[in-house]
């Protein structure tokens, strides 16, 4: 596995959007948390180095990683959790973040230029509720459903190598019956991974998560939640500006 620091890769969206995600204020993620990454090519992709912190990203704090590399490595039931930390580290010792597989996971079944994995603590506290698988099943306002569209759950794994195949065979099924990769993953008990072919998209389905966790918590206080039925929103997805509008907001 050729894991390596290359400055020069990464860019400066790239960046711009993982100290934006990483600034205190947003709660988004805390010390070392949360990762992003960026498709270069068809085989290369830029993800943040372990132990770095977001708020705090240079250049030198993503290692470069080969795809197909790391999808085999996913795909190959005898492959340890020792042989996914060797095939992140680079010969300086850097490693690669551990949740690296996730970031090539995402990008198995169709190219999108920018992943970022953060834990939020409104989504977090809905992920680690009784009611995680579903909370997010149905949106509860209408620009919720334009921005994250229909999120995939997914139940907890240890991050690694466990995390990686759990991710990888539900969003195969997602793919399957959608016809298309998520705007949303949420990882029960752990956080959200948001998928975009731009680096505002990106962002803006972290932030619209966050704002639909808060705004569940507020409707149980009030009373309970109510939510948009499937019939009320089958036709919103065939809508011109309803597409042109997630198209700008997500970058979907």
């Amino acid at each position: 596995m050729n894991a390596r620091i290359s400055p020069d890769l990464v860019s400066e969206e790239l960046i711009a959007l993982t100290r934006r995600l990483g600034l205190p204020e947003r709660d988004l993620v805390i010390l070392a948390e949360g990762n992003t990454s960026e498709q270069i090519d068809d085989t290369t992709v830029v993800v943040k180095a372990s132990g770095s912190s977001m708020a705090d990203a240079t250049a030198e704090t993503f290692v470069t990683v080969d795809q197909e590399e790391l999808l085999r490595v996913l795909r190959d039931p005898a492959t340890t959790q020792d042989d996914l930390t060797a095939a992140l580290t680079t010969q300086s010792g850097v490693r690669a973040s551990i949740e690296s597989l996730v970031h090539v996971a995402a990008r198995a079944f169709g190219s999108k230029k920018y992943v970022a994995h953060t834990h939020p603590t409104d989504v977090v506290a809905l992920l680690a509720s009784v009611e995680a698988a579903t909370s997010f099943a149905l949106p509860v306002y209408s620009e919720e459903y334009m921005v994250l569209g229909k999120p995939l759950f997914v139940p907890y794994a240890q991050p690694g190598i466990e995390l990686g195949r759990v991710f990888l065979e539900l969003l195969e099924g997602y793919v399957a019956e959608h016809g298309e990769t998520p705007s949303l993953v949420l990882l029960g008990n752990h956080g959200i991974i948001a998928i975009s072919d731009t680096a505002s998209g990106a962002e803006g389905i972290s932030l619209m998560a966050v704002k639909s966790a808060r705004v569940r918590l507020g409707a149980r206080a009030a009373g309970g939640v109510a939510t948009l039925d499937a019939e009320t929103t089958a036709a919103y997805f065939d809508r011109p500006d309803f597409r042109a509008r997630r198209a700008g907001l997500a970058g979907a």
